[in-house]
């Protein structure tokens, strides 16, 4: 993308958010995913303006952070919002989280992939195109996203494991991807970390992944983001790395207007390059 074109999205994103006020959103429509016993979990959706079930539009699902014990949806509201209006289908999930359900992290990575699996089981109702469902998801929720794309099993028993709960693409904010000894998280998941590691279970059919951080980030280090990238890439897969300079932890988050402007533009570039968003051009 040339500097012209830099420019033209960076304008285009500025207006926007001021039109869609990004602290104010609700969502379009609200449909429950998943019951387990007496807790229904929701996907929170955003529509394209004029969408129709008829459209074949693409998707994304959003999965919020926390460490798998906190958080909420409405984290990805304002992205949510961004990409309605740049002609996306867009949802924020619920899962299930330890302060709420006294759950693990291997129940937030089941209820992420029932997530993806339903709205692609639900795709002509939804108006979504099934082969272009994305995840994305920030800290923990990144985990989320990061681990339907990379994990195989911890599958939710009595779903219809026949339509895949794999995401088509991945788009990642400070990720929790490394589950290994000295990786964030280690101790939660110390009896079963292999199998539910994005980072030790890359393989030739990992989506095409984008992932934002910032190089002040105390939790993810630089260098997990970077073997990350370089272990998809000699696999042949696609990684971009986004290093946000002088950046913490949950720098992404729309309370930080200009970090939120950037990573927008670095999204879209993302998006459109791989056929899921259309040039302002």
């Amino acid at each position: 993308m040339n500097t012209q074109s830099i420019i033209r999205l960076q304008l285009f994103i500025y207006i926007t958010l001021i039109t869609m006020n990004a602290f104010s959103q609700t969502p379009d429509v609200t449909k429950t995913y998943k019951q387990i016993g007496e807790v229904e979990l929701q996907l929170h959706i955003f529509n394209p303006p004029g969408h129709q079930a008829a459209d074949n539009s693409p998707a994304i699902v959003f999965f919020f952070g926390g460490g798998w014990v906190n958080g909420s949806p409405g984290q990805f509201f304002p992205f949510c919002e961004y990409l309605a209006s740049r002609g996306m289908v867009a949802a924020s999930a619920e899962y299930r989280i330890q302060s709420k359900h006294q759950t693990s992290p291997v129940e937030c990575v089941k209820d992420g992939k029932s997530a993806i699996r339903w709205m692609r089981t639900h795709a002509k109702e939804l108006g979504i195109d099934p082969d272009k469902l994305a995840a994305g998801g920030g800290s923990a929720g990144g985990h989320v996203a990061a681990a339907a794309g990379t994990v195989e099993g911890l599958e939710e028993e009595g779903e219809d494991l026949s339509v895949s709960s794999r995401p088509n693409a991945l788009v990642l904010m400070n990720p929790v991807f490394d589950n290994g000894p000295g990786g964030f998280g280690h101790n939660k998941v110390k009896a079963y970390w292999k199998e539910i590691s994005p980072l030790h279970n890359l393989d030739a059919d990992t989506p095409p992944t984008v992932v934002f951080l910032g190089t002040e980030d105390k939790l993810i280090p630089v260098a997990t983001a970077e073997n990350y990238k370089a272990k998809m890439e000699a696999l042949g897969g696609r990684c971009d790395l986004y290093l946000h300079e002088g950046q913490e932890h949950g720098f992404f988050n729309a309370r930080n207007p200009e970090n939120f402007e950037k990573i927008l533009g670095q999204m879209d570039v993302f998006l459109c390059d791989i056929g899921y968003l259309k040039s302002t051009e």
